[in-house]
């Protein structure tokens, strides 16, 4: 989302964040949740006393996304020991910068 929009939003965060937000929330509460609609799904299936829905009016899937599973990340890693590099993604430094600290918070094991 545009900064605009999260500095709109009642709540805004990773993942861990919308689910840990939504699981703490007393039944009735409404949700409109702007992240993948697989987690929406599941998070509509696992609270049914509050009211969840999509954010997006388009569905508009990500095929990437749905390729990190056990088999694909098992793929590129071995493609990586053979020397060959595969969905390389280049951006600038600012992103890169960004993305390496997110990154390593994700991998932070608390």
């Amino acid at each position: 989302c545009p900064r605009e929009v999260n500095d709109l939003a009642d709540v805004s965060g990773s993942t861990g964040k919308i689910i840990e937000t939504v699981r703490n929330s007393p039944d009735g509460t409404q949700w409109a949740i702007g992240t993948e609609l697989h987690l929406v799904n599941r998070l509509k299936k696992d609270h049914p006393l509050q009211d969840i829905f999509f954010l997006s009016p388009v569905v508009c899937m990500c095929a990437t996304m749905y390729r990190i599973d056990l088999a694909h990340v098992c793929w590129s890693l071995e493609n990586l020991i053979a020397g060959s590099v595969v969905n390389k993604i280049d951006v600038d430094a600012e992103t890169a910068t960004n993305s390496l600290v997110a990154l390593e918070r994700m991998l932070q094991i608390h």
